[in-house]
């Protein structure tokens, strides 16, 4: 009788998880190839497949659906294991700090990942607009910050960059405007800067007619057509498009999302934390 190896397992989440064998793969820091013999030796002793074709990505199966809980409950309750027995067992307090929008999609899988290796360790977490975070971190606020700059420093660990530029509703035709609506961030960052910047460089008029907070909310007025906004690429889809060139905007800098912490001494805790947030984070390069 085969036997259900638990490296397969863990191989199996991560490609479930990820909805790709290639983003499964630089998850467990494998090679495509090897991922793909991997499910393909898991199917074998299952004698099922685990996944179907969908689109350019992949779906669980109804074996993969009922597969993957079993998984993932056999992979956490062995990694904790190994944590209560091992001598080196993390244990304290970390306060980390999110930017909202990224963090809805990303929080949980960094706390999941973090907490199932060391249950011992307090999480502190933040999940707000990241402009006050540096400060705050440097205040001693926080042990780890994740936030967006223009130009990263030296002690800022990049994780994520993402060109921006003017987006607007594919249903909306800006170009006959003689005075430009737009949606800006309302509080004072390099985000609001840049866009200034760009409709000034352009030289002429504009009209601010929505701010917000959040990425979100700017989204939220490109969509509904009444503005065009300073968005970064990976947040368009097909509802929205390209407008620099159309309204003569020049290009705007590149969004850089980085990892930060406190300038002291690292701890065991805060490197595994930076573990597992470039994991979680990997995927979206």
């Amino acid at each position: 009788m085969q036997n259900l190896d638990s490296d397969l397992l863990r191989t199996f989440i991560a490609v479930a998880e990820s909805g790709s064998v290639t983003e499964g793969a630089v998850r467990i820091h494998r090679s495509q190839s090897a991922t793909s013999l991997q499910v393909k030796r898991l199917e074998t002793i299952l004698g099922q497949p685990v996944f179907e074709r969908h689109g350019r990505g992949i779906v669980l199966s109804d074996t993969g659906h009922r597969l993957l809980p079993v998984a993932q409950e056999v992979t956490a309750r062995l990694d904790a294991a190994l944590q209560d027995m091992s001598q080196n067992t993390i244990a304290g307090k970390l306060r980390l700090a999110i930017p909202d929008d990224h963090g809805r999609a990303k929080l949980s899988e960094i706390i999941a990942a973090f907490s199932r290796l060391h249950p011992r360790v307090e999480l502190e977490v933040t999940c707000a607009l990241s402009t006050g975070f540096p400060e705050a971190l440097e205040k001693g606020l926080f042990d780890l910050a994740i936030y967006e700059v223009e130009q990263p420093g030296n002690h800022e660990e990049i994780l994520f960059e993402d060109p921006t530029c003017w987006v607007a509703s594919a249903a909306r035709d800006f170009q006959t405007e003689e005075n430009l609506p737009v949606a800006l961030f309302d509080h004072a960052c390099w985000w609001r800067d840049s866009a200034i910047n760009s409709l000034n460089s352009r030289g002429k008029p504009y009209r601010v007619v929505y701010s917000s907070q959040s990425v979100s909310g700017v989204i939220a007025a490109v969509e509904a057509g009444i503005a065009v906004g300073m968005l970064g690429r990976s947040s368009l889809h097909s509802g929205l498009s390209v407008v620099n060139n159309k309204l003569g905007l020049p290009t705007t800098p590149g969004s850089k999302l980085v990892m930060a912490g406190l300038d002291l001494q690292e701890t065991e805790t805060r490197e595994a934390m930076r573990a597992a947030i470039r994991s979680a984070f990997r995927v979206m390069a």
